[in-house]
Order: structure tokens, then C-alpha cells, then sequence
């Protein structure tokens, strides 16, 4: 079974790891296409190396830009490697421009088409990202689902059909790397921080750096908590904030402390040591509850909705009184049910993706 797979921005690099894993231990070829939509080190090369993922096949080296050019251009390269690939199976992960475009690119040659972490439904249809998983959900031929929840959305649609629950390949990850990232991680030392000791944020949704008022929200909010902050900063954040004026460096003293991006075991390693995280990722939001730490949203909605419904995770949006207030209230709640299946995700998509090759 050939599989072509098509990732591009650092959140499918992690879901992609494991299936790429499985995928090769089973004896199968996979074609790996990186489309270049994050290029720095940080937000791209440096999860390779951490997470063991062969290097790409081809990168496209797409680059930033307007979702239409950026999705256009992607599309225009990936038709090309498809038509001289034609693999029995095109897997795209997430719902990125790179997965839009891998979706559109391979049904129009009419190549089998895979999503893993199908289903997913934020309900606002201001996100790009709600459209790129919706159209991709409808025209894919299998859809793998993270969660029965992502399974209900699906069927709300009329989708039913190649429709299969497996879990969340992220979950396989974090349990691959939860237990190495302390020993091989120094991150907490090279900042001088204290297990408990301290909060992480992360914001990189264009609803919060693309609206003045809500970065400027989010940003007081942090400068009013009285445990240090630490931010590592999306380079498209970083832009942001110093095109409104503010500090975009403000030294090792300030609250926020401004980090540069982190990769895979550093992050993982900031996050289990956090006593909160404060994040607009959906990703950060299910590591926070895997490795039971509270989590405030810096949004208005979530996919994520187990994570609400079980207390470990409350949506606040921008607002700075309502951060700081949860902030102040957060307190472990206790138990996690498993809402992200048995730490086995990638192993059932390859299963499933040999049962249904047409080769």
C-alpha cells in the first residue's frame, strides 16, 4: 500500500508522527509531501527531529500568505506530486489550508481520499478552520474520528458512510513522549522555573492576533497575573503585537515572559510542570487534559468539548476579567474520563486504510 501524506503546520507534524511510524513498521511506502506552510525551525524542522518523522519526500516551501494564494498555490503543487505518485491512499491531518488542499487536489484526480480527526465542529464560521474541516469531511472517502462526539457531528450531517471512531493520534503521541520529555527536556532549568511555579500561554488564533482588542485583552490580562507567565510566541503573534505598539520583547522580568516557539518535548515538558495553561490551541487544550493540568480557552467556543463537560477546561474568550477570574479559580477537578481512545489511534487507521486498498 503506497499512502501519500500531506502535512504542513506544526499541530499535524505531532498527529502525523504516529501513523508515519505505523505506517513504515508495517512494511508500506509512504510518500511524505510538506507543503511549507510553517518553515521556521521551530514551528517545523525541529518536530522532525524530536518526534523521529522521516524527512519530507518533497517540500513544497508554499510559505505564508493570503489563505487564497496560500491554498491556491498548495493546491497547483500538489496535483503535480499526486499525478506522478498515485498512491492508493492521500491521508491529510487537521484542518489547515494543507489539508483543504490536499483533500481538493486529490479528489479531483479521484485518488482515495483520508481525514484523520474528521468531525470536528467549532460551530463558528468565522474560523478558516471550521471550513477547511468541513469541506474536507464531505469529500473525503474515509473519516477518522478522534471522539464519538466528532462521529455525531458527522452523522448530524448526512455523513455516515466511511465514518470510524479510532481516537486521537495526539494521544498516541503524548503517551509515546509524556514519560521522555523530562530526561531529555532542560527547558525548566534554562528559565529557572519551578514545577507548579508558574502559568503557559499560547495564543496564534487570527481571532485574537488579528483583533486589536482582544490581543490588547489577552495580553493585560497576563500582565495582571501575579505568577509568571510564560508565552512562547508564534512568529505571526510576535508581528502582531509589535504592530500595535507594545513590546514584543519585554525582557525576563515582565509578565507576559516572551519565549520564542518551542518544540515538541520542550513544550511538553513546560506544559506537565504548568500549574495552568492559557491557550486558544485545540491541541494544548487535550495535552493539558491528558496530562491533568487546568486549562483556560482564550476563545469563545472549542471542539473540544469533553474537556469542558469533564471541569478541566473552561472557554472565557478574550475578555480580561473573565481570564483573570478563571485564572483565580482554577483547581484540578479530579478524575479524566477517556474520551480519546485507547493510546492505540494510528495503529487503527493503518488497519483500516489496508482493509479498504484497492490495490
Amino acid at each position: 500500500m503506497k499512502v501519500v501524506a500531506v502535512i504542513g503546520a506544526r499541530p499535524q507534524f505531532i498527529k502525523a508522527a504516529p501513523v508515519s511510524r505505523v505506517l513504515r513498521e508495517a512494511g508500506h511506502t509512504e510518500y511524505l509531501v510538506h507543503t511549507g506552510q510553517h518553515y521556521d525551525y521551530g514551528m517545523s524542522q525541529v518536530f522532525f527531529d524530536e518526534l523521529g518523522i522521516p524527512q519530507p519526500d518533497v517540500n513544497l516551501e508554499i510559505g505564508s500568505g493570503a489563505h487564497g494564494w496560500q491554498t491556491g498555490q498548495m493546491l497547483i503543487r500538489l496535483e503535480e506530486v499526486l499525478m506522478a505518485q498515485r498512491p492508493d491512499w492521500v491521508l491529510v491531518y487537521g484542518d489547515t489550508n494543507s489539508t483543504l488542499a490536499g483533500a481538493l487536489a486529490a479528489v479531483k484526480l479521484r485518488l482515495p481520499t483520508a481525514h484523520v480527526e474528521a468531525g470536528l465542529r467549532s460551530f463558528n464560521r468565522e474560523m478558516p478552520e471550521e471550513h477547511n474541516r468541513v469541506l474536507t469531511d464531505h469529500i473525503a472517502d474515509l473519516l477518522f474520528c478522534p471522539t464519538q462526539t466528532a462521529v455525531d457531528n458527522l452523522r448530524n450531517e448526512g455523513i455516515t458512510a466511511g465514518v470510524h471512531l479510532v481516537g486521537d493520534t495526539m494521544y498516541d503521541a503524548v503517551l509515546q513522549f509524556a514519560a521522555v520529555a523530562p530526561q531529555r527536556s532542560t527547558i525548566l532549568a534554562r528559565l529557572n522555573l519551578t514545577p507548579k511555579g508558574y502559568l503557559l500561554a499560547t495564543v496564534h488564533r487570527p481571532s485574537n492576533t488579528d483583533d486589536p482588542a482582544n490581543l490588547r485583552s489577552i495580553l493585560a490580562a497576563f500582565a495582571e497575573i501575579e505568577e509568571p507567565v510564560i508565552f512562547p510566541v508564534h512568529p505571526r503573534t510576535r508581528k502582531q503585537i509589535a504592530a500595535l505598539g507594545m513590546d514584543a520583547d519585554p525582557g525576563p522580568t515582565a509578565n507576559p515572559r516572551m519565549i520564542e516557539p518551542v518544540g515538541y518535548l520542550d513544550m511538553l515538558a513546560l506544559e506537565q510542570n504548568a500549574r495552568l495553561i492559557l491557550t486558544d490551541s485545540g491541541g494544548i487544550q487535550k495535552e493539558a487534559y491528558w496530562l491533568g493540568v487546568p486549562c483556560v480557552t482564550l476563545r469563545t467556543e472549542t471542539e473540544w468539548v469533553e474537556t469542558v463537560a469533564a471541569g478541566w477546561n473552561v472557554v472565557v474568550g478574550a475578555d480580561r476579567a473573565r481570564i483573570l477570574a478563571a485564572v483565580r479559580q482554577a483547581q484540578p477537578p479530579g478524575e479524566r474520563p477517556t474520551f480519546y481512545g485507547d493510546g492505540r489511534a494510528a495503529q487503527h487507521i493503518v488497519r483500516i486504510l489496508r482493509s479498504h486498498d484497492r490495490g
